[in-house]
């Protein structure tokens, strides 16, 4: 020890600036080039032509993303938005004051990359037809990881439109779609989506806002507690008709626009602004509705029904979302680790903090793979795969409640493995905490969407078995993988359909819902990990993600004593393949992969 501290008294005494001491951040490099594991997945999943063309517009983001976007984020996180309840005259005419910097991160996603309307119409980058869902989301999830708080109303503008095209008439079509999917931002129409009374968010039943027919239109009336993008131009909603039943089944779904068709201000106020503990650069308020003009849409009947079409595409927002951002926490600890020196090495090479890096990296990862399947599920489903849309309803749902679930445990690690700088404001970590907590509320807590995995999409859609028949195509395609590890990870997804169905077929294991799921979304991943590493392989390329697929299966899958640790030295060896930037070679991940 006495040595390495005079080794470390001499370069702290060699260094030509104080700062060369403190370790970089991942400032300034390219997000899309750095991310192999990304690339790879592209490869994979998309057709070459569309791979083609995506190419130079995820490297701008990328760059973008690790730069401008980034220092754009920190400036608009400090200087959050201001609410003004009257103007200059003493009128109540409320309206929102952003920084320049919120204003110049809309312009970028809105109007430069068109992230609103790739997946609605042609011609967003150039692409001659609507982008498909693996194209949208891999937008989002480099976005994201400079970014969070704007992807609530880039998101809500999406997912609006398709509520507006599926359940609108024509005239409101003509009338909000093309605005809504300009990329004209002076002429662009933003979506909202106000669903949280004060008598919470998860339960509809108890919803008070009512909704009255004027004519051709309806006047709503009422409270929204929680209304995220409240300066949102064009609003969709829920309220209950006055001489609709009691409950979530007497819910309508409404457009309510923030300015009426003469240009004059809706009836609906902004009565404070939300002081959160992140996304603080993004206006969410509270909604004082009295007699706002909105027209129904769809049936009226069926609002909440309707509604969760947007709540589901939420959702698979969010797994995006936490998967790239916990890309970053993950990027942010190997560059901080690298740097950092303690006790006469790297940090990177103390075994307790490869270990630790593990638990940032495996969940990481995960959200990755079943984001990216997922996305393409969806795209099968969009073309009228049945089967598919089962698949891609059970993985949203598990894709929710898990990732969200591992990002604050990976941005919190992320901030230990930074040290004290990480718990100091000039540096990303603290942002990434703050904004990481969000996922586990927004469409639906983790219990609640536990709780639509097993009692919807198992217990009445038996999405898990079409679930389990996708991913052991998967493991059939995977040739290349050793056939020990396709068995046991066919065997494991066994059990977890067999324990997920014990738990929907009787009320008193509701308890265990959050367990089934987790399982679900464990054996998924370690499936599409297997098939990945192995068909990459099969290529000529790097078969790392079948060490990864063995990594959840012993952690995350397997039971472990927590009283009697095991030296694996198979393990470690994964650890520094996976920790390294070479690819790895098949041989060395087939023999790694299965136990001894």
């Amino acid at each position: 020890m006495a040595s390495a501290t005079t080794d470390r008294r001499a370069e702290i005494a060699a260094a030509a600036d104080p700062a060369d001491l403190v370790a970089p951040d991942c400032r300034g490099l390219n997000f899309y080039r750095i991310d192999r594991a990304l690339r790879d997945l592209l490869d994979l999943h998309m057709p070459p032509p569309l791979r083609a063309a995506m190419e130079p517009h995820l490297e701008r983001l990328g760059e973008l993303a690790g730069g401008r976007l980034d220092e754009l984020a920190e400036l608009a996180d400090k200087h959050p938005p201001t609410l003004h309840p009257r103007d200059r005259f003493g009128r109540d005419h409320d309206w929102i004051e952003f920084h320049p910097a919120y204003r110049e991160m809309e312009r970028i996603a809105f109007a430069d990359f068109g992230m609103h309307a790739m997946a609605h119409r042609p011609g967003v980058l150039g692409w001659p037809a609507p982008l498909p869902y693996i194209a949208k989301y891999a937008f989002q999830y480099l976005f994201a990881q400079a970014e969070f708080g704007l992807m609530c109303p880039i998101n809500v503008t999406d997912t609006g439109a398709v509520l507006i095209e599926r359940y609108a008439d024509d005239g409101l079509k003509r009338r909000y779609l093309p605005r809504m999917l300009s990329q004209n931002f002076e002429e662009l129409l933003k979506g909202a989506q106000f669903m949280t009374e004060r008598a919470g968010g998860s339960d509809l039943a108890g919803s008070s806002v009512t909704a009255r027919r004027d004519g051709d239109h309806w006047r709503l009336h009422g409270d929204k507690w929680f209304c995220s993008a409240v300066d949102g131009d064009v609003v969709l909603l829920l309220a209950r008709p006055e001489d609709a039943p009691a409950g979530s089944a007497g819910l309508g779904l409404f457009l309510m626009p923030r300015h009426l068709e003469n240009g004059e201000r809706n009836s609906y106020r902004v009565a404070r602004l939300k002081d959160k503990l992140g996304t603080r650069d993004m206006a969410s308020g509270e909604v004082v509705l009295e007699g706002a003009v909105a027209y129904h849409l769809g049936k009226i009947d069926r609002g909440l029904r309707q509604m969760m079409d947007m709540v589901n595409l939420s959702r698979m927002s969010h797994g995006a979302r936490a998967a790239g951002m916990m890309r970053r926490c993950l990027n942010e600890s190997l560059v901080a680790t690298r740097h950092r020196r303690a006790f006469g090495r790297a940090v990177i090479e103390h075994p307790l903090m490869r270990r630790q890096l593990m638990k940032l990296m495996v969940p990481t990862e995960q959200a990755l793979s079943v984001f990216a399947f997922d996305a393409v599920m969806m795209d099968a489903a969009r073309a009228g795969d049945a089967a598919a849309e089962r698949v891609m309803r059970m993985l949203t749902a598990l894709l929710k409640f898990r990732a969200c679930r591992d990002n604050p445990r990976v941005a919190t690690g992320a901030m230990e493995a930074r040290g004290g700088n990480g718990y100091i404001e000039d540096w990303v970590n603290s942002r990434l905490i703050r904004d990481a907590h969000i996922g586990v509320l927004w469409e639906g807590t983790s219990n609640i969407n536990a709780l639509d995995v097993v009692d919807r999409a198992v217990a009445k859609a038996r999405g898990h078995l079409e679930l389990a028949r996708a991913l052991k195509a998967r493991l059939d395609a995977a040739a290349a993988a050793p056939a020990a590890l396709r068995v046991e990870i066919a065997t494991l997804i066994d059990r977890a359909i067999v324990f997920v169905e014990e738990v929907a077929g009787n009320p008193r294991n509701e308890k265990f819902d959050r367990l089934a799921a987790g399982a679900l979304y464990h054996c998924a991943s370690a499936a599409l990990m297997a098939w990945e590493g192995a068909t990459l392989a099969a290529r000529g390329g790097d078969a790392r993600r079948m060490l990864l697929a063995r990594m959840v299966i012993d952690h995350r899958l397997r039971p472990a004593d927590p009283l009697a640790p095991r030296a694996d030295d198979r393990e470690d060896e994964a650890i520094s393949l996976l920790l390294g930037d070479a690819p790895v070679a098949l041989a060395d991940a087939a023999r790694l992969a299965v136990p001894a």
